[in-house]
């Protein structure tokens, strides 16, 4: 019987530990869990968006960012950027749609002016938090 605890315990542990390690690997660990929009409130919905102006505490999360489209902007290399402020360059957040991607989206004109929500891993590139949107069913409009 002694042995047969010793087993468990063991198995126990490994599995913890793998989680662990596969958390972490993908970005998440027990100690970046909060209540930002990483669990769902009902399936298939993450709760707690937060304004895009203060996305940048919650990179390395999945999360849900909101804001007012201000623009829509198509680069020369066809990526599409949905602009939260006048200036992209002092914009503390970005969004945007590789090239790769844009087929599976329609009229992204539409969104302009609107109040988005946009969902997905919040990442950092060239100093600033940014949401890649890969599927329309990361962006939906606010309540």
């Amino acid at each position: 019987m002694r042995r047969k605890q010793i087993l468990v315990a063991v198995i126990v542990l490994v599995v913890f530990c793998l989680g662990v390690f596969v958390g972490r690997r993908a970005g998440r660990s027990p100690s970046t869990a909060s209540s930002f929009a990483s669990r769902s409130s009902s399936p298939g919905e993450m709760a707690g968006c937060v304004d895009f102006h203060d996305a940048a505490p919650h990179a390395g999360e999945t999360g849900c960012v909101s804001g007012r489209v201000v623009r829509i902007f198509a680069s020369r290399g066809g990526n599409t950027f949905l602009d939260f402020c006048e200036d992209y360059r002092d914009c503390p957040f970005t969004s945007v749609i590789f090239s790769s991607d844009k087929n599976k989206f329609g009229d992204l004109a539409s969104l302009a002016g609107r109040q988005i929500e946009i969902r997905g891993p919040i990442t950092v590139y060239q100093g600033r938090p940014e949401i890649i949107i890969r599927d329309p069913e990361q962006i939906r409009l606010a309540p």
